[in-house]
């Protein structure tokens, strides 16, 4: 059809896809959920789109249920070693930064990440700074330097 017959109020261009992160997904077990729940709503928003004949939401869902069926294949769950001598996935990790601020952080997968909540990505700087690290040891954090005091 030619693009002169189409009301250009309503046409919808294909969404570009999500990008995928190049590093393992590694996941908790609660990241897996995480997953799970994403993709059933993809799921479902993708047939409610669809049953609407919308679209934009369709081109959005479909976008959005590509990304979370890669994000659940590509999956790998981390058992947590009970041994807490080092920094591991799946640990939660506590620092006292410089100005003596005392921080707590879960090292989790790309998806589950939520800095504001105390989870951060095992590819973050500061996870990579942390990870194989024991108590005591000082590491890079931000402009400063933090001493890990707990790992659980």
């Amino acid at each position: 059809m030619s693009r002169a017959f189409v009301n250009e109020d309503h046409f919808v261009e294909d969404l570009p896809d999500r990008p995928i992160s190049d590093h393992p997904n590694l996941v908790t077990e609660n990241g897996l959920r995480l997953i799970d729940a994403a993709l059933q709503t993809a799921r479902r928003n993708y047939g409610e789109a669809q049953a609407a004949g919308d679209r934009g939401a369709l081109a959005s869902a479909g976008r959005d249920l590509r990304y979370w069926s890669a994000r659940r294949t590509s999956a790998q769950i981390v058992s947590i070693n009970p041994d807490n001598t080092a920094v591991q996935f799946g640990n939660t990790v506590t620092i006292i930064r410089d100005d003596g601020r005392e921080q707590s952080f879960a090292i989790v997968g790309e998806d589950e990440a939520d800095p504001a909540n105390g989870t951060v990505s095992h590819a973050s700087p500061l996870a990579r700074a942390l990870l194989g690290k024991t108590v005591g040891d000082v590491i890079r954090a931000g402009q400063g330097e933090a001493e890990i005091t707990a790992i659980k």
